[in-house]
């Protein structure tokens, strides 16, 4: 499948159980009318199938993937993956330039690679840290996932650190 980013991404939504349109459009960040194109390439590809289900306010659409996509997400994930794992070995190097060069090749997957959760977010940080660089220089703004900064911080670069908050009440 040599599509763009989006369309996996939106492909990957469906998998993962968003079946609505307005739904699909909020985890994505896709405009509409884009969504809609590149759902009807979905379909034509037979990754999608679009039900219309009767409700008990009207009919409703649902947007399901079919085994097809499934196994379309699953091989695509596993090429993220695969480098990802790639870019981490070459940033445990401490090859600047060897990492800039990757970053670069790879610049296209870094949004599906934060999108599907493939990336470790810190290290990716620390990969921009190393280089000198921030992400926005190769990640679009609106790729970059809430609670990141430009990545140049190695303070938490603006991270929600997902931990706890107890109060004991003390």
């Amino acid at each position: 499948m040599e599509e763009e980013p989006k369309e996996l991404i939106v492909l990957g939504a469906i998998k993962n159980g968003i079946k609505k349109f307005d739904k699909i459009q909020k985890a994505t960040q896709v405009d509409p009318k884009e969504l809609d194109e590149i759902l009807q390439k979905l379909e034509k590809k037979e990754f999608i199938k679009v039900e219309e289900k009767k409700g008990w306010l009207g009919n409703k659409i649902e947007i399901k993937s079919t085994e097809r996509g499934d196994k379309e997400v699953d091989e695509r994930v596993h090429e993220l993956q695969t480098k990802w794992n790639q870019m981490s070995a070459v940033y445990k190097t401490g090859d600047k330039e060897k990492m800039k060069d990757m970053m670069e090749s790879n610049r296209s997957f870094l949004p599906m690679m934060m999108f599907f959760g493939v990336m470790d977010m810190m290290m990716f940080s620390m990969m921009f840290s190393m280089m000198g660089s921030s992400m926005g220089d190769y990640v679009p703004a609106e790729d970059i996932p809430d609670g990141m900064d430009s990545g140049s911080d190695m303070d938490g670069g603006g991270m929600d650190d997902g931990g706890f908050d107890f109060d004991i009440g003390f």
